[in-house]
């Protein structure tokens, strides 16, 4: 067959289900599709045969991270245009499916595309993204969560609003000197250096991760922290003793399965003492869910749990806390998931050579999904403020948001 892409488009159609939103250019040079549209390639017939497979969103998925389908120019572009086909398409029936797939079938046949799932190529050397590779990616605070962008101007970057996130987490709990904060999923220690440099918080960071637990224990004692910040590797459910000022919980929850997530919201609030703040950051999602996007998150983050914000609210409550605020920051993640877009695109080949050619792309596809699902509100951000009332019912939180977490309480 001469002409792949006009082959190809109608095969597009029939599995989108809507006309066609991008321009298809198959592996004989062919072209079709609508002219300035995102351009979207097709090295092999073994991008064909992952979407006959799978026309959802994994199929797209692994057809571009294992290389046999490429974004030309703006990646979010090609997967706004994706998107906005099938969120407009009407949802057919089981017998208008059939038909579809055996029709995509017949064309797939034609083009030599029919055959068994491909298999995922392995990556070109390297290996998961780990310690070396977040250090490249993030700000110097290497945290691995959304930003509190405060200001507009071109000087202001990642890093000051990183540290602004911090200082807003750790106004929020009212860390003063010698406040017991413990951080729940502390990642690579960003807010435990931040709250005990900083603020003079005595702080217990906990991971499930060793070679976080490592990471984060030679920073503390390059720093001279050894004093103020415990480092613990431990499972949130081995946890004893209690009467902490002060728990955190941010963007680790997520990590967590539905049926445990009550244990973690129970164990938020064992560990306050009475009159103590607990802050949960959380990635939520609208209820119910918007359409394909939760098979596309799925496939790229399967061990992430998107709660929506008021199931979380519920949760907390049922564990005896009472929530005094809700954040959304969803703007400020689309902001910091393109600077970490924009760090990974500048430094394409440094990643690919030292994770391999299929992390790397699995983080681009990762990044630019999730910047288009926060622009879309097919994904949120929150911050949840509770506090664990004393016996009596008192709070111990000033009557008015002004006082809850004054400016310029940092050491």
């Amino acid at each position: 067959m001469s002409d792949m892409a006009a082959a190809l488009a109608p095969f597009a159609e029939r599995l989108l289900g809507a006309p066609l939103p991008v321009r298809l250019c198959a592996w004989d040079g062919s072209e079709a599709g609508p002219p300035g549209a995102p351009r979207v390639r097709l090295r092999s017939r073994r991008a064909l045969r992952r979407l006959l497979w799978r026309p959802t969103g994994s199929g797209l998925a692994e057809a571009y991270i294992s290389g046999d389908l490429d974004v030309e120019g703006e990646l979010t572009e090609g997967l706004r245009a994706l998107w906005r086909a099938v969120r407009g398409r009407r949802a057919p029936g089981p017998g208008p499916v059939l038909a579809t797939r055996a029709r995509a079938a017949a064309t797939a046949a034609r083009l030599g595309a029919l055959g068994p799932w491909p298999p995922a190529r392995a990556a070109s050397g390297g290996s998961d993204a780990t310690a070396e590779f977040h250090e490249r990616l993030l700000d110097p605070s290497m945290a691995l969560s959304c930003a509190y962008w405060t200001r507009q101007d071109p000087a202001y970057r990642l890093a000051d609003a990183q540290r602004d996130k911090l200082d807003v987490i750790c106004r929020k709990l009212n860390l003063l000197p010698g406040a017991r904060l413990l951080d729940l999923g502390c990642g690579w220690g960003a807010l435990a250096l931040h709250a005990a440099d900083r603020y003079g918080a005595q702080v217990t960071a906990v991971t499930t991760v060793r070679e976080e637990r490592d990471l984060l224990s030679e920073r503390v004692r390059e720093l001279g922290l050894d004093h103020l910040i415990d480092v613990e590797l431990s499972d949130y459910r081995a946890l004893r003793g209690g009467q902490y000022e002060a728990v955190a919980c941010v963007e680790a929850g997520e990590y967590v399965d539905d049926e445990q997530y009550p244990d973690l919201v129970r164990t938020l609030h064992r560990m306050l003492r009475p009159g103590g703040r607990a802050l949960v950051q959380q990635i939520s999602r609208p209820s119910p869910a918007a359409g394909p996007g939760p098979s596309l998150t799925a496939y790229l983050a399967p061990r992430l749990r998107i709660r929506p914000l008021g199931e979380t609210i519920g949760l907390l409550e049922a564990a005896g806390l009472e929530i005094r605020a809700a954040e959304s920051l969803r703007e400020h993640y689309v902001r910091t998931v393109t600077a970490w877009r924009a760090t990974l695109e500048a430094g394409w080949d440094d990643f690919r050579r030292l994770v391999g050619e299929r992390t790397a792309r699995t983080w681009r596809l990762r990044l630019a999904g999730a910047a288009l699902a926060l622009e879309e509100g097919r994904m949120g951000i929150d911050q949840i403020l509770a506090v664990r009332p004393t016996d009596r019912g008192a709070s111990g939180m000033p009557v008015t948001p002004e006082a809850w977490y004054p400016a310029g309480t940092a050491v």
